[in-house]
């Protein structure tokens, strides 16, 4: 339904924006259009230079907050604090700054944030704009979140906050700019994704994100990299379309397991292998206290045959009401004792898999401390596995260098979960696997052997099957056999990194991927691995 239903006849799309003086005076009551928050047509360049901090006071006039879904009662939680702002605890992203007629010798800029639930990894996306010059004046802020990436949790919000404006030096500032236009340079060129038919006649761009599959409504962005070029969608909203979907901060959810938890593994393997031999108890001390983990590698717990389990039904363990005290804890001591104590060992390791997130917990325990016993108390297995080594030379965008990590002095990573993705590095992370196969600058950077069992580039090497015929999983990465639903004459397998919700990454053989972040629940990828097989056949003959 249209939140401008009631718009005046013959109105036209510039009466619906906030205007300068509106926004001056927050005298304007909302939701907005998301136009109002990205430059108009008659936009000129800012005469002011935005340097310094803005300050967010307490939210104020024409404050809005309408929940659309609230499956498990976040909106009253703490105080109701979902209503408010926090003072600049969200993610902010590059955004853009112009004059506009009547601004008064203000500039005007926008910004886009991100809300990111505590110790989660939902996201709540929103745009923010205000009034300001160069000696410090400064509107109010108009403020507005009209779409997500969660599946149990959906509000819009808007209104105006209070604002300061502390012009001032801005520390490395340069470098900071360099680093941004580097960024920029670095991104994989983009297209519509309606162009992807003008490059594959036969293709039928709508099919990655078909409808009877994934429903418009609950779809974040989704994309299909090939040849070089990266055909994106808009990022629609609920109030329009987000004027930075460039920089729409994306959940990872457990596609964490396989580029962080997978690739750290791989890259410490690439100088060890051993270690995926090396045992859980010896590194982790709640483990060897409870006595059942003595044969368990990091590669059981990597590929989620740890043996210890309470149901082998697929997903019935993950999805239990019992392991919720695991995923609301917030220090290590607590995750670490649940994922050591709370599932009995009923079969021998490498047998059985059971999808855990608990799993992957113990083994980024297991990893952090084997790198800060090789490389000081101080190294962190985090960014010296992946960020250094691999995300940085990729270009990859700030974001993904910060994880979700428990709130005490262990800070450790979840892995199994809590990164923050933009659409281009999941372009840039799916082509460094399916097209570069782990290398940069043709320099393996992480264990191509690994690698090539995880993609199942190697059909005759083994992989733990989960939970039917059509599906492997291992080394963080799921797989699955299209060659029924493709009508192949031999198993042709399609690597998947899958996330909570409503989130696929496909890396076909043919060295096309495609990907969709949606919010409801679905995870298909027929229609699209049937466009991407006329893009060039993959299947086995």
């Amino acid at each position: 339904m249209s939140v401008f239903a009631a718009r005046a006849s013959g109105a036209s799309p510039d009466d619906e924006r906030l205007s300068a003086s509106q926004l001056a005076q927050a005298s304007r009551d909302g939701p907005w259009p998301m136009s109002s928050f990205a430059p108009p047509a008659d936009a000129r360049p800012a005469t002011n230079v935005f340097k310094g901090r803005l300050r967010l006071g307490p939210t104020y006039a024409h404050q809005g907050f309408r929940v659309l879904l609230d499956r498990y009662g976040d909106a009253t939680a703490n105080d109701r604090a979902a209503e408010r702002l926090p003072a600049f605890e969200f993610i902010l992203e590059p955004g853009r700054v112009w004059d506009e007629p009547g601004g008064g010798g203000y500039s005007r800029a926008a910004l886009p944030f991100t809300l990111e639930e505590r110790n989660e990894n939902c996201m709540h996306h929103g745009v923010l704009t205000f009034l300001f010059r160069d000696d410090g004046s400064v509107s109010s802020v108009a403020y507005e979140i009209g779409s997500e990436t969660c599946s149990y949790f959906q509000f819009d919000a808007w209104g105006y906050a209070n604002a300061r404006y502390l012009p001032g030096r801005i520390p490395n500032r340069s470098q900071v700019l360099a680093r941004y236009r580097a960024e920029i340079a670095q991104r994989i060129p983009v297209r519509p994704i309606d162009a992807l038919h003008d490059r594959y006649p036969t293709v039928d761009p709508t099919r990655f994100a078909f409808p009877s599959e994934v429903e418009p409504a609950r779809m974040t962005v989704y994309g299909v990299v090939a040849g070089g070029i990266h055909y994106v969608s808009a990022c629609e909203t609920r109030f329009g379309r987000y004027p930075f979907c460039e920089v729409l901060d994306l959940p990872s959810y457990s596609v964490a397991k396989s580029v962080a938890a997978g690739l750290a593994v791989m890259r410490a393997a690439l100088a060890d292998p051993r270690i995926v031999t090396a045992r859980i108890p010896d590194y982790v001390s709640a483990c060897a206290r409870a006595g059942t983990w003595n044969e368990v590698t990091l590669g059981d717990a990597l590929d989620m045959t740890t043996g210890h389990f309470n149901s082998s039904v697929s997903m019935a363990d993950e999805y239990a009401s019992d392991v919720v005290p695991f995923f609301i804890a917030e220090t290590h001591q607590a995750k670490i004792e649940f994922a050591c104590a709370h599932y009995p060992r009923k079969e021998p390791s490498a047998k059985v898999w059971v999808y855990h997130t608990t799993d992957t917990y113990l083994l980024g325990a297991a990893l952090s401390a084997i790198h800060r016993a090789r490389y000081g108390a101080n190294a962190d297995m985090f960014h010296d596995l992946l960020v250094a080594p691999i995300w940085t030379p990729l270009h990859l965008s700030p974001p993904v260098a910060i994880t979700r990590r428990t709130y005490d002095a262990e800070a450790q990573p979840f892995m199994g979960y809590g990164l923050t993705l933009h659409r281009d590095d999941v372009a840039k992370l799916a082509t460094f696997l399916n097209v570069e196969r782990g290398a940069i600058g043709g320099h393996a950077v992480i264990s191509r052997e690994m690698l090539d069992d995880a993609l199942r580039r190697e059909p005759s090497h083994p992989a733990f099957a989960a939970p039917t015929a059509e599906y492997a999983y291992k080394n963080g990465f799921w797989a699955w056999n299209a060659q029924s639903a493709l009508g192949c004459r031999k198993e042709t397998w399609v690597a998947l990194m899958l996330g909570y919700g409503g989130i696929v990454i496909a890396l076909y053989p043919n060295d096309v991927s495609s990907y969709y972040f949606s919010d409801g629940g679905a995870f298909k990828w027929l229609a699209g691995a049937v466009e991407a097989n006329k893009m060039q056949s993959f299947c086995m003959h």
